[in-house]
């Protein structure tokens, strides 16, 4: 018997593989005709268009229809980065993951949970979500997330979507905030990355990057204030978040009140060394900057190419340091970042 069906081996093997197609697809269409799923466009023209989303597994927890659908608009142009802000438990998240599973699903042959969806071809689609750690080999929570977000920076392309979610909160204010505003700016910037992303952060000083940098766009999830309390609406918005609610979160989760009381007139205090005021100033210098930038553009290409190699000795501190460093000593992820510190430095001063 065992002689006999060794002879069947291939045979058997092709049956199994039909029978395992077999069971993806029914699955599912079974699941797009019981969940109101719609047949998706697919595009190369690298615009995600999905209206009226939701997420496949959230809705089927929620009893009697109460999943709140909302529309995601991204492309190559001006809507390649949408930074998203607003209360937690408000459904940041939740969105975000819902547009990644609709482009995956749209991709594999799925119908998808929508109203309707145009999906752009993606090559890949990048996370980092969620916080984990590796004390195991000695990676904190923070490290962890810098790995995440060093492999999606060096591995992503302009035809990727990026999923990002409170890049920088594990560390310092100062720090995290200045570490989520550079990777903005590096994703946005069709010359380094350029890749549709979602960006969700309680950093609100983010949002000032709206108007000083092209493809980038506010949004943000709607709440309702009743007194001290927050009624969660679920629905994305244009616009930008200007506080995260989270006193109001923690008294929903039922801190203690004494700790609540307190916490509302530090806040108060803190608030009166708001880091907000400097972001505006930052992002007031970069509007200043990209104008005066857009009006040097009436030199020509021809002008631009008769500036001599020797004209860049004003950068004499770059020069230096260049020829002081020692290459051979260096690894090549510190060649690489060395390189990228010292070509950003002469793009500022250009």
């Amino acid at each position: 018997m065992r002689d006999h069906i060794g002879s069947q081996v291939l045979r058997i093997q092709r049956t199994a593989k039909a029978v395992a197609r077999l069971d993806v697809f029914t699955s599912l269409a079974w699941v797009a005709e019981k969940n109101h799923y719609v047949r998706p466009k697919i595009n190369k023209r690298g615009v995600i268009d999905i209206r009226g989303g939701r997420h496949p597994v959230v809705e089927c927890m929620l009893p009697g229809n109460l999943f709140i659908a909302n529309d995601t608009y991204l492309d190559n142009n001006a809507n390649r980065v949408s930074i998203i802000t607003g209360p937690n438990m408000a459904g940041k998240s939740t969105y975000m993951r819902q547009t990644a599973l609709i482009v995956l699903m749209a991709q594999l042959g799925s119908f998808v949970p929508a109203d309707s969806a145009d999906i752009g071809i993606v090559d890949r689609i990048f996370t980092r979500v969620g916080a984990s750690d590796d004390l195991a080999s000695g990676q904190s929570t923070f490290m962890v997330e810098m790995n995440e977000v060093s492999n999606i920076l060096r591995n992503a392309t302009p035809d990727s979507l990026l999923i990002l979610d409170e890049i920088g909160r594990g560390t310092s204010t100062f720090d995290g905030l200045a570490i989520a505003w550079a990777v903005i700016e590096h994703i946005a910037d069709k010359r380094l990355l350029g890749a549709k992303t979602l960006f969700a952060t309680h950093y609100h000083e983010l949002t000032e990057l709206e108007g000083t940098m092209d493809g980038v766009n506010n949004y943000c999830i709607a709440v309702k204030e009743k007194g001290d309390d927050i009624v969660f609406l679920r629905k994305i918005v244009k616009g930008g978040a200007d506080k995260s609610y989270g006193i109001q979160v923690a008294k929903l989760a039922g801190v203690p009140e004494g700790v609540i009381a307190r916490a509302k007139e530090l806040v108060e205090e803190l608030s009166q060394a708001d880091i907000s005021v400097r972001a505006k100033e930052i992002a007031e210098e970069r509007r200043t900057k990209a104008k005066a930038k857009s009006k040097t553009k009436k030199y020509d290409e021809v002008d631009l190419e008769q500036i001599s190699l020797f004209d860049t000795v004003k950068d004499d501190d770059v020069v230096r340091e260049l020829t002081e460093l020692d290459i051979t000593n260096m690894t090549p992820m510190d060649a690489m970042n060395t390189l990228y510190r010292l070509q950003n430095k002469l793009k500022n001063r250009w």
